[in-house]
């Protein structure tokens, strides 16, 4: 008998949750069964307006997978999984409301070795390009739009295919390292295309239609004291970036304006993993010689999600965890905006940190009204959005001018076309409007957990963060934007 099993792994300014004056954060592991698939585990999810050297203008996206790489690791390495779907979904006008995606964007990726009989399964020699035959195991990948909207084959567009750079080893991969030197620590970001490194430059690809991707491996931009936060709220001062010294999967893609109907709108944005399904076979007890074996040829099942940082971890209920990352966001008004509307963590807030009814912990339409659907939502009319770099004294990689990793509630704004925001069209210039490399999303979170943004003007508390406040390493302020992988030689944990 044919027994079928499936994977079952898993404005006001308001955003999110987290405990923090003490605070809780995106530690990149949200439920309890994805953690156990780090290759399909999202850890965080981008999504802002940028632009490029002829001013072309992107919805420019990505995905990171893989949490807590550490770097330099043998003889196998961390590598996206041919076995997974990953995918950034798109949701245009109607859609974002309702958490559909209207246009999907799958990345499938394939593995090959040079040299199938070598005890070096990753790496031959010094590699000096990408793909040479140094670098013994290359993964390669192909994008494929799938527009909602139309039906059949008409739904489905190749886009291309590209080459996945290798992984920063130290002396078999000099050049993502300073001085070209495989001893040396890793690259700091840059503030021009041609200062990128070698890896990096021919590894980007351009696609049909103007489409841009990246897949590769990078410094996790993300930065937190998690430690401190998940040790009974006891923070440190100051805290220590837990992130720091590791690398993760990343996934970069940018997305012409054009080819989402132009710039006057808001477009929402998440992206979830897949496995197949899984067909299981029983013995025949009548006939011994009759075997099964499990076979891979189901559908998509989808173990992992995320849209905005925290919710799941941070606001979604234990029991529900999973189930979040095996839905899709049209159901999180009826499976989990209780979460968002009566937030355990504002009583906590209370009670541990400031020890008075600081936090509302009821009807707090502001949350949800960020969280559900789970949609990271991008004002697409603001033109491209301030970048981080390497901080505002950073000679050769300076932010932006006006770039606050507080967002709104550091001054950073936007002016948007299309919605009254704050009033005049004022929208915040990060997260939760987007969301940049350098936004800083504890801090962001506390205080507008912390803060009343229901009310006109919102009353702010704070700010409140958990005392880390930078990334380890710089931000590239030109595609792919994420920092440099971090050399498995010659790298350092906090």
């Amino acid at each position: 008998m044919k027994i079928k099993k499936h994977i079952l792994q898993s404005l006001a300014a308001g955003m999110a949750t987290c405990l923090a004056g003490s605070a809780l954060a995106s530690s990149h592991m949200d439920a309890p069964l994805i953690t156990l698939d780090p290759a399909a585990n999202t850890c965080d999810v981008y999504a802002f307006v940028s632009a490029d050297t002829n001013n072309n203008q992107y919805l420019t996206t990505a995905l990171t997978v893989y949490p807590f790489e550490e770097p330099g690791i043998g003889p196998n390495i961390y590598n996206f999984d041919p076995n997974v779907l990953y995918e950034i979904h798109v949701s245009l006008g109607a859609d974002v409301a309702a958490g559909k995606p209207t246009i999907s964007y799958q990345f499938k990726f394939a593995t090959t070795n040079k040299n199938s009989t070598t005890i070096l399964p990753s790496y031959l020699n010094v590699i000096q390009n990408v793909g040479d035959a140094a670098q013994n195991l290359t993964q390669t990948y192909t994008v494929t739009k799938v527009d909602h909207r139309l039906k059949g084959k008409k739904a489905t567009t190749l886009l291309g295919n590209g080459i996945v750079p290798p992984n920063n080893q130290g002396i078999a991969t000099p050049l993502y390292n300073q001085g070209g030197d495989g001893n040396n620590p890793a690259l700091d970001g840059v503030a021009s295309a041609d200062q990128l490194d070698t890896y990096t430059k021919e590894s980007i690809t351009e696609l049909s239609s103007n489409y841009v991707a990246f897949c590769g491996q990078r410094d996790d931009g993300f930065y937190g004291d998690i430690n401190a936060i998940f040790d009974l709220l006891q923070l440190r001062n100051p805290g220590k970036d837990v992130q720091a010294g590791f690398n993760v999967h990343a996934i970069v893609f940018n997305i012409p304006l054009s080819e989402l109907g132009g710039s006057q709108q808001i477009a929402g944005v998440y992206a979830t993993t897949s496995r197949h399904s899984v067909k299981v076979l029983r013995d025949d007890p009548t006939n011994p010689k009759k075997t099964s074996a499990p076979s891979l040829n189901g559908g998509w099942v989808q173990i992992g999600r995320q849209g905005n940082p925290l919710f799941c971890e941070v606001l979604v209920g234990i029991a529900d965890r999973d189930r979040y990352n095996e839905t899709d966001p049209s159901h999180d008004a009826a499976l989990f905006e209780k979460y968002a509307m009566t937030p355990q963590l504002c009583h906590l807030l209370n009670a541990l940190v400031f020890q008075s009814n600081v936090a509302p912990e009821s009807n707090r339409t502001d949350i949800a009204g960020i969280f559900i659907p789970d949609l990271i939502k991008v004002d697409l009319s603001t033109g491209p959005c301030k970048l981080a770099g390497g901080g505002t004294n950073n000679i050769t990689d300076p932010d932006d001018a006006g770039f606050s990793n507080l967002g709104i509630f550091g001054g950073d704004v936007l002016t948007s076309t299309v919605q009254a925001g704050f009033g005049n069209g004022t929208v915040p210039g990060g997260w939760p409007n987007g969301r940049r490399f350098g936004d800083d999303v504890i801090d962001i979170a506390v205080t507008a957990l912390s803060s009343d943004l229901r009310v006109s003007p919102p009353i702010i508390n704070g700010p409140y963060g958990d005392n880390v406040n930078t990334n380890d390493m710089a931000y590239n302020k030109v595609f792919p934007y994420e920092s440099t992988p971090q050399n498995g030689r010659n790298h350092t944990h906090q």
